[in-house]
């Protein structure tokens, strides 16, 4: 597909989470296996007709998980192509609420993991989400009153 060709096509729009939860070892994010594609990945999936990015956030990350969640802050984005179209994913930080253990393997994901920031970065199999998971890192280390700036920026 020429660059020509890709103005012709529609732009994908997802939206997923940043899952969050604290456990004994501190706080963790929640990564999803796919098995179609081998990869670990950021749970996510694409908007349906007349939803509400943060909608299906929410809906796609309870799909792909099982867990019951609460949506906060934008987390961030990141923007790819795909072999059929630009594809733009907003992310939302999301803490569990409720029980957070994996309800099981389903059509698109077969195994959730509980990771650390850092070790979540170094899982994840797409350099666009090790860049969303970075950002946040970032600013988690900044002082506050670079946070500030950085939010409102």
């Amino acid at each position: 597909m020429t660059p020509k060709d890709l103005a012709h096509e529609s732009v994908i729009h997802a939206a997923g989470g940043v899952v969050w939860r604290n456990s004994s070892r501190g706080r963790e994010i929640a990564i999803v296996h796919r098995p179609k594609y081998d990869d670990w990945t950021l749970p996510k999936g694409k908007l349906v007709d007349g939803e509400s990015w943060q909608e299906a956030a929410i809906r796609e990350v309870e799909e792909e998980t099982g867990l019951s969640v609460r949506i906060g802050d934008f987390a961030g984005g990141c923007t790819y192509l795909t072999k059929r179209a630009p594809k733009v994913v907003l992310f939302w930080h999301m803490e569990v609420d409720g029980d957070s253990r994996f309800a099981g393997a389903n059509a698109e994901v077969d195994a959730l993991e509980w990771l650390s920031l850092e070790d979540a970065r170094r899982r994840l199999s797409y350099r666009h989400e090790r860049r969303v998971l970075a950002d946040i890192a970032s600013l988690a280390n900044a002082p506050k009153s670079k946070r500030g700036e950085q939010a409102s920026t």
